[in-house]
């Protein structure tokens, strides 16, 4: 995969099959508008669409992670645009939070600063997220008059329905350490060293499983949540377990075990 130019983001990707997105409107604190939102889902659908790509990591240069949506740019919407025109602009920023959210790469989220409304939003899409002790979160829609609608199904899904309903009404500030707490991020990092090596760690470990089996992994998270634990799920899991033996990945990992090497996917 070659490295592609855009101008509100960027997009780096290695030979070892590492992919970098990275939010670069550093003077807005990475606030998005219809570009940075076109661009990001160019480049969540080319690095989903390369089976050589295993990870991506997202991050935002400068002091903040992403301050969510660029005011202005909603006030000009607001002003010059239909309502089905921000029908249409809300629908590509949900298009673009479904694709981080379906990538079959594992999917990490490095956030500094500050990450608010659909900056935080972006976090929840991610499967894992690090934030830096002194980061801010919050979504401060209503006090805008709006709601956080096209990011509540993964925040929701991060921290469940009641703490959402609480910071979605209040639009309460919270930091690093709580979001943690929440499980809207997994890892709180003191400084950027704590980062780099958080990075490296689960770097590591991604590319010590097997690309089919993270792929896999999490479409079984989203296709159980929510179902009635029965006979018919029980199958399900079961067909599922059954192809994964049956499978090229499968069968070169087990034998890996047993002969006390590593399998082919391992860095």
């Amino acid at each position: 995969m070659t490295d592609t130019v855009y101008e509100t983001i960027t997009l780096q990707a290695t030979q070892e099959g590492l992919a970098v997105v990275t939010l670069n409107r550093p003077d807005v604190h990475n606030a998005f508008n219809a570009l940075v939102i076109e661009e990001l889902t160019d480049a969540f659908e080319a690095i989903a669409d390369q089976e050589t790509i295993r990870m991506m990591i997202l991050r935002g240069n400068g002091p903040s992670f992403s301050a969510g949506a660029d005011l202005n740019w909603m006030k000009q919407a607001a002003e010059l645009h239909t309502k089905d025109d921000n029908e249409h602009d809300a629908q590509r920023l949900a298009a673009m939070l479904q694709a981080l959210y379906d990538m079959p790469q594992m999917t990490l989220a490095l956030v500094q600063g500050a990450a608010m409304g659909g900056g935080a939003g972006l976090v929840a899409a991610c499967d894992v997220a690090v934030a830096m002790t002194g980061t801010k979160f919050r979504f401060s829609e209503v006090r805008l008059g709006l709601t956080p609608a096209t990011i509540s199904p993964y925040v929701i899904d991060a921290i469940g329905p009641r703490r959402a309903r609480a910071l979605f009404v209040t639009a309460e500030t919270f930091d690093a350490e709580y979001a943690e707490r929440m499980g809207l991020v997994h890892y709180v990092v003191a400084d950027q060293a704590g980062m780099t090596a958080m990075e490296e760690h689960i770097a590591n470990l991604v590319f010590s499983a097997a690309p089919g089996a993270i792929a896999d992994a999490k479409k079984l998270v989203a296709d159980v949540t929510g179902e009635i634990i029965d006979k018919d799920l029980g199958h399900e899991t079961a067909r599922r377990i059954a192809a994964r033996r049956a499978s090229d990945e499968g069968k070169e990992g087990v034998a890996a075990f047993l002969e006390k090497r590593k399998p082919s996917w391992s860095r």
